[in-house]
């Protein structure tokens, strides 16, 4: 019998609609498992009593909404009314919203059950889960090893069964790289298909609210809760929602799968380029046709980001600055604004952090905002115009590794050139920079037994398809492996 934290979210919704178990039952399971998983270091405010009301109430509700009972995990970095939000970061400590995010609303409003808030790397900047003010997260797939960043605690707690669902946010892999490092599923949507309102700041043009679960099916359930129009925030696409999960068909006969030439790297591990022949034929299998296409501009997707992320990011995180919200350094008799501003925003943000914003102030500068963000931009432009090509020639989706490895130890970045760290989100980022949906889902092991996922592409606002496609490649990947429980 499994145990009720290890359903998935579908099986824990048709328990529940035939009375086999209640929403306190679960969620005290989730809390149980949360309360056990220190080690991981993957919840950082667990909200046990906000929990077990919500749980009270969905079991006394005359009618089910899509999520109703449904314990579900928070990133940090989406604001939660009352409830302590900041983002990784020691310069939010204290900040207790008087809203809530408009994801976390649906996603309530659905009937879903919040059971805290989880680990990120500070303001979604990191890789590796290493940069937040509450430490590094554990991969439950081996200690010492990293979870993939920044949505770590969200693919943590989900690959550790401490919750079946979880929220993330990708601003360039940050969905798609902890899912594949952690042997779940993990769906970046369309940029506009979930609104960003309530959700802390990292890069305007490339953040979006995504599902992360166990499986295709539950980030389908997931994202139709999450996604919709929202007048609040203004780049919110005015699009229907589509039935996600009655998108699932399994039938992909006469769908293209695009392999893009750019994306065989240099120095490309053999067990990486092996699972993405296994992919590229499991979809074959399946009744895809598979070609190789061509997106030219791949090999400036890193470095167009690394410009257009910290611009977007040094703008941003100016509004953090001691006065408003959040904390504020100690000053010297005589200290002034400025110096109110400098001590506040040197304690408060960490290196990573503080990195990225003198970057991205750097490439606003005059002098160099031609030389670096306007060039950006129009790289930017350039990929976007290759992915229209492709999939104007004809192709559904296209297949891609996930990651160039699979989990790598935590500190094995910690005094090397953080551009080592950066080669991560190689495959990753030209998704976000084209606004299109991305999925990563898992396909593999490699010969330590770590997973390895695979990504698929597709076209915008065609979630519904993306996922049908992804859940004909998880069928015939038949990944159901779980990590061992050492914590």
């Amino acid at each position: 019998m499994t145990a009720l934290n290890e359903l998935t979210i579908a099986e824990a919704r048709d328990r529940l609609a035939a009375g086999e178990t209640t929403s306190v039952e679960l969620t005290e399971a989730c809390l149980g498992a949360i309360e056990g998983a220190g080690a991981l270091n993957a919840v950082v405010r667990a909200t046990p009593e906000i929990a077990l009301e919500q749980a009270r109430a969905a079991d006394a509700a005359p009618e089910r909404g899509a999520l109703t009972g449904i314990p579900l995990g928070v990133k940090d970095l989406f604001c939660t009314k009352g409830v302590e939000s900041r983002a990784g970061s020691r310069i939010l400590e204290g900040f207790r919203p008087e809203y809530e995010s408009t994801v976390t609303s649906k996603l309530w409003a659905s009937g879903a059950v919040m059971l805290g808030k989880l680990s990120m790397d500070e303001f979604a900047m990191g890789s590796s889960n290493e940069t937040s003010v509450d430490g590094p997260v554990v991969n439950p797939w081996g200690e010492g090893l990293t979870p993939g960043g920044s949505s770590g605690g969200s693919a943590a707690a989900v690959a550790a069964g401490l919750c079946p669902g979880a929220t993330g946010t990708d601003t360039g892999g940050s969905i798609r790289q902890p899912a594949a490092f952690t042997g779940i599923t993990g769906l970046k949507p369309t940029y506009g298909r979930c609104s960003r309102w309530g959700i802390v700041a990292y890069a305007s043009s490339l953040d979006q609210a995504g599902p992360m679960a166990r499986d295709v099916r539950d980030c389908a359930i997931l994202l139709g809760a999450m996604a919709g129009h929202d007048p609040l925030d203004s780049t919110s696409a005015d699009v229907p929602v589509p039935d996600f999960e009655a998108a699932l068909t399994g039938d992909i006969r006469g769908k293209t799968i695009g392999v893009p030439r750019e994306y065989r790297v240099d120095g490309m591990p053999e067990e990486i380029d092996r699972l993405w022949a296994d992919g590229r034929a499991m979809l074959k299998e399946a009744g895809a046709t598979v070609r190789d296409v061509s997106l030219p501009h791949t090999k400036y997707a890193l470095p167009a980001y690394y410009v257009i992320a910290p611009a977007e990011a040094s703008s941003n995180l100016a509004r953090y600055d001691g006065v408003r919200f959040g904390r504020r350094a100690e000053l010297a008799p005589g200290d002034g604004v400025t110096e109110m501003y400098e001590k506040t925003r040197a304690e408060g943000f960490g290196p990573e952090v503080r990195r990225r914003v003198m970057v991205g102030t750097y490439v606003l500068s005059a002098g160099f905002y031609d030389a670096y963000y306007n060039r950006a931009r129009k790289v930017r432009t350039l990929i976007k115009r290759d992915f229209d090509q492709v999939f104007a020639d004809g192709v559904d989706a296209i297949l891609t590794p996930t990651t160039p490895s699979a989990a790598f130890p935590l500190g094995a970045f910690e005094h090397a050139d953080p551009v080592q760290m950066y080669l991560n989100d190689i495959f990753t980022v030209t998704v976000n920079l084209a606004g299109l949906p991305g999925i990563s889902v898992p396909a593999g092991r490699d010969a330590r037994g770590l997973p390895l996922g695979l990504q698929l592409i597709g076209r915008p606002f065609e979630e519904g398809d993306l996922l049908n496609v992804a859940g004909a490649l998880e069928r015939q990947a038949g990944f159901v492996a779980r990590p061992d429980r050492w914590w």
